[in-house]
C-alpha cells in the first residue's frame, strides 16, 4: 500500500473525527450524522481532483469548523446544504 500524503492523513483524521463526535450524539442523531458524513466525504471524493489542494485544504478547514459545531453539548442534529442543487 502506498504512503499517505499529509493532506490524505489529514482527510481521514477528520472523517474518524467525525465518526468519534457523533458517538456523543442519540442513537437516532448517531445514524443520520454517520450517513451524512460518509455520503459528503465519498461526493467529495469523486467529483474533486486530488491535485486542486487549495479546495481540498478549503475543504478541511469548513469540516473541521462543522466538526467544533458538531462537538458543542447544544448540537443535537446535523445537516447539510447543497449550493449546486436546483430548487
Amino acid at each position: 500500500m502506498a504512503k499517505l500524503s499529509g493532506l490524505q492523513k489529514q482527510v481521514l483524521s477528520l472523517y474518524r473525527a467525525f465518526l468519534r463526535a457523533a458517538r456523543s450524539k442519540s442513537a437516532e442523531d448517531r445514524r443520520q450524522i454517520e450517513s451524512i458524513v460518509a455520503a459528503e466525504f465519498r461526493r467529495n471524493a469523486k467529483q474533486i481532483d486530488r491535485k486542486n489542494f487549495i479546495h481540498i485544504e478549503y475543504l478541511l478547514r469548513r469540516g473541521n469548523k462543522q466538526l467544533d459545531q458538531l462537538k458543542s453539548p447544544g448540537t443535537v442534529r446535523f445537516s447539510t446544504i447543497n449550493p449546486h442543487s436546483e430548487p
